[in-house]
């Protein structure tokens, strides 16, 4: 898992074999699977709360890595609704938002990964993955 730095390009969407981990699934981090576009390996991420992640605010701040309009058109992130911008402009799930980049394992293609966490009601902790997605340095 590594922060992104240089300009990118979305290319496609990988398969994830679960987006949505509650409660015990998170701890003490979320396996999250997802198939390679390119050679079709199951790759394994796992996700700690609180550790692993940087914020989504890195990727599109003066559109140094991507723009908002390509995080949106790609549905990587939504709006925050109103009630809820303390977690940021731009969120998935309304909730703290992270991103990832990440190889795979066998053919060594690049990833980002963007997933939200945090508590979304009392007693309810949620790890939500908006997907992965390939992706080359522009």
């Amino acid at each position: 898992m590594y922060a992104i730095t240089k300009k990118i390009q979305i290319l496609k969407k990988a398969a994830v074999s679960k987006d949505t981990f509650i409660n015990d699934e998170i701890s003490p981090s979320a396996e999250l699977k997802f198939i390679c576009c390119n050679c079709t390996h199951e790759n394994l991420v796992n996700i700690t709360p609180y550790e692993s992640g940087f914020p989504v605010f890195q990727l599109y701040h003066e559109n140094k890595i991507l723009s908002i309009n390509d995080l949106l058109k790609n549905s990587m992130i939504k709006e925050t609704q109103k009630n809820m911008l303390h977690a940021g402009e731009f969120t998935f799930n309304d909730l703290p938002t992270l991103y990832f980049g990440t190889d795979c394992g066998s053919c060594g293609i690049k990833y980002i990964g963007i997933f939200s966490y945090g508590e979304k009601q009392p007693g309810l902790e949620i790890l939500s993955v908006s997907g992965i997605w390939e992706y080359a340095e522009a």
